[in-house]
């Protein structure tokens, strides 16, 4: 029965901590774009630029 006393103000500040948070990355903006950074992936950085590998092999000079 005495852990209640510990285990009930953990939990307490647990879920304060969690909802402050929470706030904060509202307040923040945190959640404005989210879909703004799942399809970046998909957008190229440099269309212009080649995707060809360097040369394989024993006559690649360094």
């Amino acid at each position: 029965m005495r852990i209640l006393f510990i285990l009930i103000p953990i939990a307490v500040l647990f879920i304060t901590v969690a909802i402050a948070l929470f706030y904060w990355a509202v307040k923040n903006r945190q959640f404005d774009d989210l879909n703004k950074h799942s399809l970046s992936i998909l957008w190229e950085e440099n269309p212009n630029s080649s995707t060809q590998d360097p040369p394989h092999g024993h006559d690649h000079k360094l």
